[in-house]
C-alpha cells in the first residue's frame, strides 16, 4: 500500500510545541482516533497553520501509533486535549514562520480545498486530520521545498 500524506490542523502554539520536540513526535486529539488509526509509519504529514492560514512543514511517520497523555501542546484555551494518539516521526522540511507557504496561493490547485465554494476555501482546512490526493501531495511538498530551498539560498 502507498504512502498517504495528511494534513494537520494546528495553532501556531502547537505547531511551536512540535518544534520544541525537534518535529520528533506528534499527537492526534482524543476523538481522531479512527483516523489516526489509519496513519501508518512512511506517511507523511504536512503542517497546516491556523491563524497564519499557511503550511508550516512536512514530516514523516516512523512508528505505528501508540497512546500517551504526557502534556506536550497546547491545544486551545479552556478546552485542552492531551494530544493521545501519537507516532514518532522525523522532521523532512520544516519552515521558519516567515517561510510558511500561504495557503491562499494553492487553494485554487489544491484538489481538496476545490470541495468548497472558493469564498470558503478555509473550510477545507477545518478538523484536525485529512488526507489528501498524491497529486495534492506533490504539489504541497514542491511548494513547501521550494520555500525551504529559498531560505537555504538567502
Amino acid at each position: 500500500m502507498a504512502a498517504k500524506t495528511w494534513i494537520l490542523t494546528g495553532s501556531l502554539d502547537n505547531f511551536r510545541a512540535t518544534r520544541e520536540h525537534d518535529f520528533r513526535v506528534i499527537g492526534m486529539k482524543e476523538r481522531r482516533r479512527n483516523l489516526a488509526q489509519q496513519i501508518e509509519p512512511g506517511d507523511r504529514i504536512v503542517f497546516y497553520v491556523t491563524g497564519v492560514q499557511a503550511f508550516g512543514g512536512m514530516i514523516e511517520v516512523r512508528g505505528e501509533m501508540y497512546e500517551d497523555r504526557t502534556k506536550i501542546w497546547p491545544g486551545k484555551p479552556g478546552n485542552p486535549d492531551p494530544y493521545p494518539w501519537r507516532f514518532e516521526t522525523e522532521p523532512l522540511l520544516v519552515l521558519d514562520q516567515e517561510q510558511f507557504v500561504p495557503a491562499r496561493e494553492l487553494v485554487a490547485d489544491l484538489e481538496h480545498a476545490r470541495k468548497w465554494p472558493a469564498e470558503y476555501w478555509t473550510l477545507a482546512f477545518q478538523g484536525q486530520l485529512r488526507s489528501v490526493s498524491d497529486s495534492d501531495a506533490i504539489l504541497l511538498e514542491e511548494r513547501i521545498r521550494s520555500a525551504s530551498e529559498t531560505r537555504a539560498a538567502a
